[in-house]
């Protein structure tokens, strides 16, 4: 069902993961003692082999250093702000209940601001097998702990498409569930309201699995909401949309068409592909940062930033202070802007069962990012930005390769499309 298999040999297994990881140090954090991890892992492999249910069991899981693993510092990749949490977040208790074990936390854009990767003082996490490019962030260690082998499964945050990005330069899964339906109760917030923990992997099995398990009402999170029981079904054949021409903008060399043989797969596999102005999604992208929405990232660690500046990343430090002076009434203005996108996004949606885009523009490198850390950034986030603000759900997918890169594309749907989302993938490999 999710492809993982219990291990022969517990301690072997894992000492074979941890010498992978270095390849990429910078990618984490903070790693358990290989001792601790084996321990864990006989013991959730005896009891499997016992008959106790765990259907995780054999899975080892890298987590995003801004949510909580119990006996590990959180440090939303600022030592300064670290603590140590007394128990899991409820995502990583309910994987651990069912079998999976921690490795570790991983590195990531300091309080998760940025898609890059390199924005933290544990270092520039470098792509896994490029040291020039980027990793892309924020989720940049967890996505690159699976795309080395050291991790089967990792889990991170996504509130402007950082479970995205950074699986699409790993030729990974990046399933970015609904709002609500993966509690974040025991997850620093970047802005509370858009925050989704994200599950990584390079089976589409075992992310989706993974979010099943960790999906579910929690009263420690008033924001978290139960996916509703309605069953809905593709249509025969599915009907993809696709941006009319002209509307992707400037993408990297040869991305425009590695994306247009994507869509070109699923009208062989039968799929009626429908040319969709995607406008109005473009729009709202921009009113992440450029609006007032940023705002919510100074709510959530903006005083802190006040108290620390020489702790903070100077290009994080500086969107979250700006963010400090916007006015009450412009927040309520682009509430009602977003009002009206949202029925726009519907429309768009209309008779459609997901929406195909590339997941990201270009591929930087890490001078690249150093000569223009905002520029970079607010490229990367032109598929991704949108989604949690028009209540979305979405899947990053592999789409084959560019220049001996990884090339990914997406499919975006509306709220509680999660399941649809991914028998669409299929169709599409």
């Amino acid at each position: 069902m999710n492809g993982i298999r219990i291990p022969r040999d517990p301690r072997a297994h894992v000492a074979s993961r941890l010498a992978l990881a270095g390849a990429r140090p910078e990618a984490w954090i903070e790693l358990r003692p290989e001792w601790e991890i084996s321990v864990e892992l006989e013991s959730v492999c005896a009891r499997a082999r016992a008959g106790e249910s765990l259907p995780l069991a054999g899975a080892l899981v890298a987590v995003k250093g801004n949510i909580d693993v119990a006996g590990l510092d959180t440090t939303a990749a600022c030592p300064a702000f670290a603590y140590r949490p007394a128990r899991d977040a409820t995502a990583v208790a309910r994987l651990r209940a069912a079998g999976a074990v921690v490795l570790g936390v991983t590195n990531l854009d300091q309080f998760a601001t940025g898609l890059v990767g390199s924005r933290s003082p544990y270092g520039a996490v470098r792509h896994a097998t490029d040291a020039s490019r980027i990793s892309g962030g924020s989720s940049s260690g967890s996505a690159v702990a699976v795309a080395l082998g050291v991790a089967d499964l990792a889990l991170g945050t996504d509130t402007a498409g950082s479970g995205r990005v950074p699986a699409a330069f790993h030729g990974l899964y990046g399933v970015k569930p609904t709002k609500g339906i993966v509690p974040a109760a025991g997850v620093v917030p970047a802005c509370r309201s858009l925050d989704v923990v994200t599950a990584m992997a390079a089976d589409l099995d075992l992310a989706e699995f993974a979010v099943t398990v960790m999906s579910g009402v929690d009263e420690r999170d008033p924001l978290s909401r139960a996916t509703p029981e309605v069953v809905v079904t593709l249509t025969d054949p599915p009907r993809i949309g696709v941006p009319r021409s002209g509307q992707l903008g400037e993408l990297a060399p040869g991305w425009a068409e590695a994306f247009r043989a994507a869509a070109d797969r699923y009208a062989t596999s039968g799929a009626d592909l429908v040319e969709v102005d995607i406008r109005p999604f473009l729009d709202v992208a921009r009113m992440l940062y450029d609006g007032a929405f940023v705002a919510e990232r100074y709510a959530a660690v903006g005083k802190f930033v006040d108290a620390h500046p020489d702790e903070v990343d100077p290009t994080v430090g500086g969107i979250i202070r700006r963010a400090r002076d916007i006015p009450a009434w412009r927040l309520y203005r682009d509430l009602e802007r977003l009002d009206h996108a949202r029925q726009d996004a519907a429309a768009a949606f209309g008779d459609l069962d997901a929406l195909l885009l590339p997941t990201t523009v270009e591929h930087p490198t890490l001078a690249d990012v150093a000569a223009d850390p905002i520029g970079v950034n607010s490229r990367l986030g032109r598929f991704t930005n949108f989604a949690n603000l028009l209540d979305l759900a979405a899947l990053a997918m592999p789409a084959g390769e560019v220049d001996g890169l990884p090339f990914g594309v997406q499919l975006v749907g509306p709220a509680f499309s999660d399941r649809l989302l991914g028998e669409i993938a299929r169709i599409g490999r």
